[in-house]
C-alpha cells in the first residue's frame, strides 16, 4: 500500500478504531443522535470517561455545524472532501438533516476504506442514503461511488494518487470546496502536509478548510499525549506545527491561504448552543472540571480560507 520510505502506518490506521469507539459510546450515552454509526461499528463501545465523550461531542457538533453554515451559505452548490475520513458517518448525518452538497468525497488509506465498503454493502440504511435511481453505484473492494457519495483509497502523502483519485471521483476544481481533516496532518511529515495544503490552495478556485488536531503540546500534558501515542507507535510527525495556534495559522497562510484562524477546544465549547450544552453536560457527573480544561486546551480546531467569503463560518 505505501512507499516503503514511510514505514508501517498500523499505528496511525488503529487509531481510527479507537475514535469511532469512543464516538459509539458517547452515542450510546446520548450526546448526540447518530442512527448511522451503529452499521460501521457494530461492535460495543467500552466505556469513556466523561471529559472524553464530551470533548467528542464538542469536536462533532463543532465540525458539523461548520459544514453545515458551508453547506447553507454556498445554498448546496459545492463539495466537501474529507480527508483520512475513517468510518465516519457526517455524508448520511447532513443528509438526514437536509444537508446535502453536489459531491462528498471520503479519502483514507486502502485498509480502512475496504472495511468501510463492506460495512455499507451490509447496510440497507447506509446504501439507501448514497443510491439514487439514475446512476448505479459502482464499487469494488477498497472503493465506491455513488451519485453524490465517493469513497476512495489514497495515501495523501502522494499528490499525484491524491489528484487522480478526486479526479476519478469527479471533482469539480471551480466549485466552492469544504476540506475536513481529523487528526490527519499531524500524522504526516511536515514536507508532505505542506506539499497537500499548498496543492489544495493553487488547484481549487474557492476552497475552505477545517482541520482539528492537538495543540500546546509544550507543557507537561503535551508531553504526556505525545509519550501515550508513541507507546501505541503513533509518531507525530508533524507536532511542531501544533506547538501553538499561532503556528496551527501560520501552517496555511504559509502556504497560500488568505487567511486561518484558530481556537481551542475550550473557546469553542462556550460558543456552542448553550441549550444543547446545558444537556450534555446533565448526561455524566464529572467530578473534575480541571480535566476537562486541560483536555480542550490541548486540541483545536484551524479553519482557513482561500476566498475571504468564508471568513463568516464561524461557530
Amino acid at each position: 500500500m505505501m512507499a516503503a520510505e514511510y514505514g508501517s502506518d498500523d499505528g496511525v490506521i488503529a487509531t481510527n478504531d479507537d475514535a469511532t469507539s469512543c464516538k459509539a459510546c458517547a452515542v450510546s450515552l446520548g450526546y448526540w443522535k447518530d442512527p448511522y454509526l451503529p452499521h460501521v461499528y457494530p461492535a460495543a463501545p467500552d466505556r469513556r470517561p466523561p471529559e472524553i465523550n464530551r470533548g467528542f461531542y464538542a469536536r462533532t457538533h463543532s465540525i458539523f455545524l461548520l459544514i453545515q453554515k458551508f453547506i447553507q451559505v454556498t445554498k448546496g452548490d459545492c463539495q466537501i472532501v474529507n480527508l483520512g475520513a475513517g468510518f465516519d458517518t457526517l455524508f448520511w448525518r447532513l443528509k438526514s438533516a437536509g444537508h446535502t452538497p453536489v459531491r462528498f468525497i471520503e479519502l483514507d488509506f486502502s485498509e480502512v476504506t475496504a472495511k468501510k465498503t463492506h460495512y455499507i454493502q451490509r447496510s440497507k440504511a447506509l446504501l439507501q442514503a448514497i443510491s439514487d435511481d439514475d446512476y448505479d453505484i459502482k464499487l469494488n473492494r477498497n472503493n465506491l461511488h455513488g451519485f453524490r457519495y465517493k469513497l476512495m483509497s489514497t495515501d495523501l502523502r502522494v499528490l499525484s494518487e491524491v489528484e487522480a483519485k478526486l479526479e476519478e471521483s469527479e471533482i469539480d476544481y471551480s466549485l466552492p470546496t469544504a476540506f475536513i481533516a481529523e487528526c490527519v496532518l499531524v500524522y504526516m511529515c511536515p514536507t508532505k502536509s505542506s506539499q497537500l495544503l499548498n496543492w489544495i490552495a493553487k488547484k481549487f478556485k474557492s476552497a475552505f478548510f477545517i482541520n482539528y488536531e492537538m495543540v500546546n503540546l509544550g507543557d507537561r500534558f503535551g508531553e504526556v499525549m505525545l509519550s501515550n501515542l508513541r507507546s501505541r507507535h503513533c509518531d507525530l510527525q508533524g507536532a511542531a506545527a501544533c506547538a501553538t495556534l499561532q503556528s496551527q495559522e501560520d501552517r496555511f497562510v504559509q502556504e497560500g491561504w488568505a487567511g486561518a484562524e484558530a481556537t481551542d477546544m475550550m473557546g469553542l465549547w462556550e460558543r456552542l448552543p448553550r441549550a444543547d450544552v446545558s444537556r450534555v453536560m446533565r448526561l455524566e457527573m464529572l467530578d473534575e472540571n480541571e480535566l476537562l480544561t486541560q483536555l480542550f486546551s490541548h486540541y483545536c480546531i484551524t479553519t482557513a480560507w482561500t476566498d475571504t467569503r468564508w471568513t463568516e463560518i464561524t461557530l
